[in-house]
């Protein structure tokens, strides 16, 4: 296991480095709604479309972001995208009603473009391969960030105000822009992706390889379900008599399992067949949904985030690896964007579906959920049993486990 962490390159420690910060002041979105609603006096409604547009230029980030890296260079919009993110965050306490429609949308647009672009850094940096032991450091880096930042956050407000929330937050992120610009000069791997060899467009490399196809669709359908927890799950418990307190720690399960396993997890399993471990995770995910069916209680509420967040540390890092070792030399951004903007898109859509479908029939929400999940994951193991596991046009690899070709270095940035 050791062994597998320093084979990853430098330049994705400095990355993860970042991340950890980054998300450990990133906690203005948590408090947005309330901040909203208390703080600046806006009604329910108001709130509600502003943060609504906040997510749909977050998700729209992710789509896009890696498009730009590819033509203009990862970490040029990595680093224009935090400067963007930051200063938004930092304007935000002394904006009028207008721009609070405007500001917070292109901030969080921003802030989309550079996780799309922190991927395909990680893509273009690691060699096929050894990508998922990589995804894994920088997943594991951003989980463990977002757990100390709202707790954080919390202690600013109840200590100082909501200002210096979002003044702390914005100069976080443009000290991370900062740090970016000092560690990954624009040479190497970033410019090595800008200037491989012309291919087909996207959309025609995404035909020839029908896998990637599967596994970006079964990924959509899955985190509509996924992120149910965070709308409807709530609203379930609060029905059946269980107070905001057992969400808390249904919550702390999650992270906490995902901090302690993702990455023991992924290294344990990095020489099997991704696909068979993406489809049983998205299935783990769908019997998590169907243990509520039984009825939403304590044990049932524990039972289903467990296998929800083993589902999770199965699927995650794998799947996102997967589309990156399959994704052509000149469009690694955009298959990073694609995978991006699908495995978040459910912060758009699931609240509304999910809470639609709940007001008029509670019942039929989490049969749904599993019978969603389960079919994705269905989708993605008969999709890796009816095609070879290989790289972008390649042959079927012989074998799974990282390998890296003779007298081969892991690309690295120098200061």
């Amino acid at each position: 296991m050791l062994r597998s962490l320093r084979d990853v390159p430098r330049t994705v420690w400095l990355l993860a480095a970042g991340g950890f910060f980054n998300m450990v002041v990133a906690f203005t979105f948590v408090y947005f709604f309330v901040y909203l609603t208390d703080e600046r006096g806006l009604s329910v409604a108001q709130a509600g479309v502003i943060s609504g547009m906040g997510g749909a230029g977050m998700v729209a980030g992710n789509f896009t972001g890696g498009w730009f890296g590819d033509r203009y260079g990862h970490r040029r919009i990595l680093l224009i995208g935090s400067l963007i993110s930051g200063a938004g965050v930092l304007a935000l306490p002394v904006l009028p009603l207008a721009l609070l429609y405007v500001v917070p949308t292109l901030s969080q647009y921003a802030g989309g473009c550079v996780r799309a672009a922190n991927g395909a850094l990680v893509a273009v940096t690691v060699p096929e391969g050894g990508r998922r032991q990589a995804f894994a450091v920088t997943r594991f880096a951003a989980n463990a960030g977002f757990t100390v930042g709202p707790p954080l956050g919390a202690l600013i407000i109840a200590h100082a105000s909501y200002g210096l929330l979002f003044v702390v937050d914005g100069l976080g992120t443009l000290a991370f822009a900062a740090y970016a610009w000092r560690v990954l000069p624009a040479h190497g791997a970033v410019r090595a992706a800008r200037t491989a060899e012309p291919g087909p467009g996207v959309f025609a490399a995404l035909r020839q390889r029908p896998t990637v196809l599967v596994l970006l669709g079964a990924i959509l359908v899955t985190d509509l379900v996924y992120r149910q927890q965070y709308s409807t799950l709530p609203v379930d418990l609060a029905r059946h008599g269980l107070d905001t307190g057992v969400y808390g720690w249904l919550l702390a399960i999650n992270g906490g399992v995902i901090l302690l396993l993702e990455l023991p997890a992924t290294l344990a399993l990095r020489g099997r067949a991704p696909l068979r471990i993406v489809g049983a995770g998205l299935l783990l995910v769908g019997a998590g949904y169907a243990a509520l069916v039984i009825g939403t209680s304590v044990a049932t509420a524990v039972a289903m985030m467990l296998l929800l967040t083993a589902g999770e540390v199965l699927y995650k890092t794998p799947a996102t690896a997967y589309v990156a070792d399959h994704a052509p030399a000149h469009a690694q951004g955009r298959f990073q964007s694609l995978y991006s903007g699908v495995s978040v898109s459910g912060v758009v859509l699931s609240a509304p579906l999910g809470g639609a479908l709940y007001s008029v029939a509670p019942g039929l929400l989490w049969p749904l959920c599993a019978a969603l999940a389960g079919a994705a994951g269905c989708a993605v193991l008969v999709a890796g049993r009816s095609a070879p596991e290989q790289g972008p046009g390649g042959p079927p690899a012989r074998s799974l486990r990282p390998v890296r070709p003779r007298g081969a270095r892991p690309v690295r940035f120098s200061p």
